[in-house]
């Protein structure tokens, strides 16, 4: 069977090397393969001797159907007599090929590569892996892409990432974790974007790990990131598979572990945490649109609680009349300071969630219709609280809820504590001070060495399409700056048809 009519087009296509058959040796062949995968763990190679000839059979672990491959090649081939076992294999799709190029691009996309030694000749089969696939994880979901999200099985994670990432590119590493439960986990990165030197990083932070027992990428997050007692999430954390292969494509870094549906990214910066799959399947003013009201919630969490406080207890000249009155009369009966008010009312909204996450759907749902409506009311009407703080709570609860990731929408509203302490202090001004704090503090954070706030510190206007709102994505032509990746350019062109329709 020939190349041509065997071969996929995507294949067929690019421009390939010099038959590589006939001036090497097996060795140097099944190095060539291993190099042209840049010896990705997850790269098997399985050796027969057959008649006395050694026959090598490579493939992808996490994409390959080892029971039809033992089934239908690997037995048969063992059970022949005949020399030539080209005749052995029976298949449809069975390409006949000298070029090793062809072959390491073949073994990504779910086909396993014959060699025989002292043959020129290389056969190509495909068994891919089917897998049943995944429901979209519960708390991050989208109307518009991908609902797939990830396992607990390492192997099918990784199958997950590869079949959306058939490139030879696509580097895998397997290790272990924890000196008694040797836990499995993957470092997943694509060899020609990613910088060596964040690889470089992780590796060495990873290798001073001594524990006992690391079950979940959380633990990891515990032992590298730069700064442990930071409110801010400096990882990102995902269970679903089309944001890894974003980030994996902008020249970021995944780690995902045997037993969690949980991936791990880094390098990040605090804008990655407002971004969601979503964003680029819809068009530019709506994802925009969507991101800014994102940013802020995030703004409205961490400071309406506090601004109110504030009004209430200092800077009352600043509501207008009409509102001061309203206000003023759901004051008058309760006994408690604003600042005890608002953190009773918070208490209070952390503890129904967090009692809602623990129970069974149906019940939870009656915990959240009984905490909002019949405690909130009782409160009010026992005085304990105004209706105006009630209205205050719910709108930071709601703007919490609106933050895609769950670690950062957390820490809005751990923020908002020493906010609310700041503003009953000093008014304003104290709301000032503490933002201030904040701010600096994210300008000093960093996420595997890398600015958290980038590309607003350090300021970077060709990276801001990407940030607080989203340009077109024919415009994204680079990838981030503070990666500093191999190949910076995601496409050299932009549309070039419309060139192309005004010289019509």
């Amino acid at each position: 069977m020939s190349d041509q009519n065997q071969v996929p087009k995507k294949i067929q296509n690019e421009k390939m090397g010099l038959d590589q058959g006939a001036v090497l040796t097996t060795i140097q062949k099944e190095k060539y393969i291993q190099d042209g995968l840049h010896h990705t763990d997850d790269l098997f190679i399985r050796e027969l001797k057959i008649n006395g000839k050694l026959i090598k059979i490579f493939f992808l672990d996490s994409l390959t159907d080892k029971t039809s491959l033992e089934t239908n090649i690997i037995k048969p081939l063992i059970d022949s007599t005949l020399n030539d076992f080209k005749h052995v294999i029976t298949s449809a799709k069975l390409v006949t090929t000298t070029n090793l190029d062809i072959a390491i691009e073949m073994i990504p996309e779910g086909y396993c590569v014959i060699m025989e030694d002292l043959s020129d000749t290389l056969l190509l089969v495909p068994f891919p892996n089917e897998h049943s696939g995944r429901i979209e994880p519960e708390n991050e979901r989208i109307i518009r892409g991908s609902h797939q999200g990830f396992g607990e099985k390492i192997s099918e994670n990784i199958q997950f990432i590869r079949e959306r990432i058939s490139s030879s590119k696509l580097t895998i590493t397997l290790s272990t974790i924890g000196e008694t439960s040797k836990s499995k986990y993957a470092l997943i990165y694509l060899s020609d974007i990613t910088d060596p030197e964040i690889l470089k990083k992780i590796e060495n932070r990873i290798s001073y790990i001594q524990t006992d027992s690391i079950q979940a990428p959380g633990g990891f997050e515990e032992y590298i990131q730069d700064n442990t007692y930071s409110p801010f999430p400096q990882f990102l954390n995902t269970e679903r598979v089309d944001r890894v292969v974003s980030n994996l494509m902008e020249g970021r870094v995944a780690l995902i572990m045997d037993g969690s549906p949980t991936a791990l990214i880094f390098p990040v910066t605090f804008f990655s945490f407002f971004q969601t799959a979503e964003d680029y399947n819809s068009r530019t003013t709506i994802s925009s649109f969507f991101r800014m009201i994102r940013i802020f919630s995030f703004i409205t969490t961490v400071c309406l609680p506090a601004f109110y406080i504030a009004l209430i207890s200092f800077n009352y000249e600043i509501i207008p009349v009409e509102i001061v009155f309203s206000i003023k009369s759901s004051l008058e009966f309760v006994p408690f300071p604003p600042l005890l008010e608002a953190a009773i009312m918070q208490l209070t909204l952390e503890l129904l969630r967090e009692a809602a996450i623990r129970l069974p759907n149906p019940i939870a749902q009656t915990i959240g219709i009984v905490g909002g409506l019949v405690i909130g009311t009782a409160v009010v009407e026992a005085n304990f609280v105004s209706n105006t703080m009630v209205i205050v709570v719910a709108i930071t609860a709601i703007s919490s809820f609106v933050i895609p990731s769950n670690e950062l929408s957390t820490s809005s509203r751990i923020l908002g504590f020493p906010l609310m302490i700041g503003a009953a202090l000093f008014g304003v001004f104290g709301i000032v001070i503490g933002l201030t704090l904040i701010l600096i503090h994210m300008c000093k954070l960093k996420s595997l060495s890398h600015p958290y706030l980038y590309p607003l510190a350090p300021f970077d206007f060709s990276a801001l399409k990407d940030t607080i709102i989203r340009g077109p994505i024919w415009s994204m032509k680079a990838r981030p700056k503070d990666l500093n990746t191999q190949n910076r350019w995601k496409t050299s062109h932009e549309r070039g048809w419309k060139k192309d329709e005004k010289s019509d």
